[in-house]
C-alpha cells in the first residue's frame, strides 16, 4: 500500500514507530514545516508546538545540511505495488540496517560517554508492520527516504546518484548523525535504560614487553630440541606453539630475557623427549653441555637459576641424653633467614642411645618437603643428610667411610665419619669429627686431624670430577666442596676468670677478644691443621662448657674455662664457591653440656656428566612416613588442646 505521494508506507513507519503518542506527530509536523518552509524561500512560520520533544530537534535539518551538505532526492514510486508477504523481507532489511546503524555510530562518535546500543534502543525505529498507516508530510517521507534503506534499495535513485556505494555512504553519514542528535536525550514514557561507561580519552596501546621476573611460564623446551618443531611439522603437519623457544620470539609473542630466566625455573613443564634417544641412550657418559644430559647445564638451570644451592650444617655433642629436645625448631628451623635451605647435614657426636628416634625427630621437624638421602654411624658419631625430595634424582649413589682415632680401635668414642656424594657436577665431602679432649693437648687433636685426612678412603665408586688437583694423601683434595663440623676440642688459652670478665664486658656479638685465646684461630693461622680451609666470623657466645638445663657456664669443682670447642669449617676447589650466610648457636636446647652449633651456606653448582652411578631418587622411606605421622598426630592434639582450653575456661565473678 502507498501513500498519496506514491511513497511505500513502510519508509515512513521505520521512524515513526520510535516515537510515542502525540510526540511523534509533533515532531514529523516540525520537520515538515521546516522543509516547506526552505522550499518555499522562506516563506511562512513554523507550527507553535508545545511537545519537548520537538524542541529538543528544532536544529535537525540545518544540522544535517552544515555537516552533511546532503541534496535533495526526489522519491519516486516503485515500479511495482509491494506484496503482501513483503513485510518479512522488510523486517530482515530492518534488522541490517539498525545493525550497520549502530557500528557506524559506534565508529564515528568515540568520544561519546554515553552507550551507543542503549540510545538506539531507546530511539531507534521499529520494525515495519503491516495494516497501520499514519498521517505524514511529504517532507517527513523524503528525511525517512534518506534514512531509511527501505527506500534507498526500492528506489532507481540510487544508481542515478553515482551507484549504490555513494548512496550507502550517503546514507551511514545521514544515519550516524541523526543517531548522535538523538543520544543526548531522553524521551517521555521511554524505559529507562543504564549506560555504559567509556573513557573519556583513548586506551594507550598497551606494550609488548610485559614480562616479569615474578611471572612463570609453562612456554619452555630444551636445546637439544629445538628442532622438534620442523620434525613435527613435517611428520604431523602442525606443532603446538609451546614446543620451542624460537617459536614464541618469531610470532610475535612477549618474550625477552626475563621470561627466558622464568622460563628456566621448577615451575616448567616436562620437555618431549625423542624416542630414538630412549632407545639408543645408556646415560652411561656424557658433556658437561650434551643434549638431554640428565645432570647438564639445562637441568641444573632449571632448578637452580643462579647456580647456587643452599646447604644448613649443623654439629651437636649430645653428651650421650636419653633425652631429647621438646621441640628442634629453633635449631633446624632458624626464624632469621625467611627461606629453608635445600640441603640439610647434621653431625652428631656422643649421640643419644636411640639413633632412630632421633633421626625420626629430625624429620618430623622438617617435614613432608624433605627425605632422608642418608645416614650412617660411627659408634656414637652420627650423621644424617636430608635433602628435598624434589632433588634426590640428581644426586649419585652416597658414599660414606669412617676412621678410629682411638689406639684401641674398639673405644669408637673419638674418630671421623664423612659422607660424600655428588650433586649435579659438584661433589661434596661432609666429615663430622670428635677429637681428643683436653685443654693442653693440642698436638694430639692435630694428629686426630691427619690420620683422618689419610685414611678416610673416599670416593670409592664415584669418580673424582678433578682428579688432576686431587692428593692422594688428603682426602679433603678430592672433591668440590667439603665441610668439616664436629666437636674439635680446641680450648681458650685463659683462664676461668678472665674469661667470665670478658663475657660479662662485651656484648653477645662482640666475641674478638675471646678467639685471640682460641687454640684453633692461632693453629690455622700458623697453617698446621685444617690447610685450605676457612670459618666464618664468629659472633656466639662459646658453646661449651654449660650446666645441663642452665644458661650458666660450669659450676662444678672442675671450673672448666668456657670455649669454643664445637665448629664449622669449609673449603673449596675453586675461589668464592662456598658463602657462608650464618653462623651461629642454638642457645635455646639446653639438654647437653655443649649448644649446638649451626651454618648456612650457598654454594656455587655446576653441571655435571651421565657417567655417574646415581642413587635413582632412592630414601629413608618408612622413616619419611613415621615423621609425617607424628608429624600429623603433634597437630591434631595442639588443635585438640587448644579446643579444650577455650570450652575448660572459666570465668570469675568478685
Amino acid at each position: 500500500m502507498s501513500t498519496p505521494n506514491g511513497f511505500p508506507q513502510h519508509s515512513r513507519v521505520c521512524l515513526t514507530r520510535s516515537m510515542e503518542g502525540g510526540a511523534v506527530q509533533d515532531l514529523q509536523a516540525k520537520k515538515a514545516g521546516k522543509a516547506a518552509k526552505k522550499e518555499a524561500g522562506g516563506e511562512g512560520a513554523p507550527p507553535k508546538i508545545g511537545t519537548p520533544i520537538s524542541e529538543t530537534l528544532k536544529l535537525l535539518p540545518e544540522e544535517l545540511k552544515a555537516n552533511m551538505k546532503i541534496k535533495s532526492i526526489t522519491p519516486r514510486p516503485p515500479r511495482k505495488p509491494r506484496l503482501e508477504r513483503a513485510a518479512s523481507l522488510d523486517e530482515k532489511s530492518w534488522r541490517k540496517w539498525r545493525r550497520f546503524r549502530t557500528s557506524q555510530e559506534s565508529l564515528t562518535d568515540p568520544n561519546e560517554t554515553s552507550s551507543s546500543n542503549g540510545s538506539l534502543q531507546e530511539a531507534s525505529p521499529s520494525p515495519p508492520t503491516r495494516g497501520r498507516p499514519s498521517p505524514c508530510n511529504p517532507c517527513c517521507q523524503q528525511d525517512s527516504l534518506h534514512s531509511s534503506p527501505d527506500a534507498l534499495e526500492a528506489g532507481p535513485v540510487g544508481k542515478s546518484r553515482g551507484g549504490s556505494s555513494d548512496l550507502g555512504k550517503r546514507a551511514s553519514e545521514i544515519s550516524s548523525a541523526f543517531g548522535g542528535l538523538l543520544r543526548g536525550k531522553g524521551f517521555a514514557g521511554g524505559k529507562p535504560r543504564l549506560s555504559q561507561i567509556m573513557p573519556a580519552r583513548p586506551l594507550p596501546p598497551m606494550e609488548l614487553n610485559v614480562a616479569s621476573h615474578s611471572l612463570r611460564t609453562a612456554n619452555r623446551i630444551d636445546s637439544d630440541c629445538l628442532d622438534y618443531r620442523h620434525y613435527s611439522q613435517h611428520k604431523f603437519g602442525r606443532v603446538s606453539s609451546s614446543l620451542s623457544d624460537s617459536k614464541l620470539q618469531g610470532n610475535g609473542t612477549l618474550y625477552d630475557n626475563c621470561s627466558t630466566d622464568s622460563m628456566k625455573s621448577t615451575f616448567s613443564v616436562l620437555t618431549p623427549i625423542r624416542a630414538k634417544d630412549v632407545r639408543s641412550r645408556s646415560y652411561l657418559e656424557g658433556s658437561l653441555l650434551a643434549s638431554g644430559a640428565l645432570m647438564g647445564a639445562e637441568e641444573l638451570s632449571r632448578y637452580f637459576p643462579d647456580r647456587n644451592i643452599g646447604i644448613f650444617v649443623a654439629t651437636w655433642n649430645m653428651q650421650g641424653q636419653k633425652e631429647l629436645p621438646v621441640n628442634l625448631d629453633d635449631f633446624l628451623l632458624p626464624t632469621d633467614p625467611d627461606f629453608a635451605q635445600d640441603m640439610y647435614v647434621i653431625g652428631v657426636q656422643e649421640g643419644c642411645p636411640d639413633r632412630r628416634e632421633w633421626e625420626i625427630r629430625l624429620q618430623e621437624t622438617l617435614g613432608p618437603h624433605y627425605v632422608l638421602l642418608h645416614s650412617a654411624a660411627h659408634g656414637v658419631l652420627y650423621m644424617s643428610v636430608f635433602i628435598r625430595r624434589d632433588l634426590i634424582w640428581f644426586c649419585s649413589e652416597v658414599e660414606y667411610a669412617t676412621v678410629t682415632t682411638r689406639i684401641v680401635s674398639q673405644i669408637k668414642t673419638k674418630g671421623a665419619l664423612g659422607i660424600c656424594f655428588t650433586f649435579f657436577g659438584t661433589s661434596f665431602l661432609f666429615i663430622t669429627s670428635h677429637f681428643t679432649s683436653g685443654d693442653s693437648k693440642v698436638n694430639e687433636r692435630k694428629l686426630d686431624y691427619n690420620k683422618t685426612i689419610q685414611a678416610l678412603t673416599l670416593p670409592k665408586n664415584v669418580p673424582d670430577t678433578n682428579p688432576y688437583r686431587s692428593s692422594s694423601s688428603d682426602v679433603t683434595t678430592r672433591f668440590d666442596e667439603v665441610f668439616w663440623f664436629g666437636d674439635f676440642n680446641f680450648r681458650l688459652n685463659k683462664d676461668r676468670e678472665t674469661v667470665d670478665s670478658i663475657l660479662n664486658q662485651n656484648p653477645d656479638t662482640d666475641m674478638s677478644k675471646l678467639l685471640v685465646y682460641d687454640q684453633l684461630t692461632s693453629e690455622m693461622s700458623r697453617g698446621s691443621i685444617f690447610k685450605g680451609f676457612q670459618e666464618a666470623d664468629i659472633h656466639f657466645r662459646p658453646s661449651y662448657k654449660f650446666d645441663i638445663g642452665k644458661d650458666s657456664y660450669d659450676t662444678t669443682s672442675k671450673q672448666r674455662t668456657p670455649s669454643y670447642t664445637d665448629r664449622v669449617v669449609f673449603r673449596s676447589r675453586y675461589k668464592d664457591d662456598i658463602q657462608a650466610v650464618k653462623y651461629s648457636s642454638c642457645p635455646v636446647i639446653k639438654t647437653s653440656d655443649h649448644r649446638p652449633v649451626f651454618a648456612l651456606f650457598r654454594v656455587k653448582l655446576r653441571p655435571g656428566r651421565d657417567n655417574i652411578p646415581l642413587a635413582a631418587g632412592q630414601f629413608d622411606r618408612d622413616l619419611y612416613l613415621i615423621g609425617i605421622r607424628r608429624r600429623t598426630t603433634r597437630e591434631l592434639q595442639k588443635r585438640l588442646e587448644q579446643k579444650d582450653q577455650r570450652s575448660s575456661s572459666i570465668c570469675s565473678i568478685s
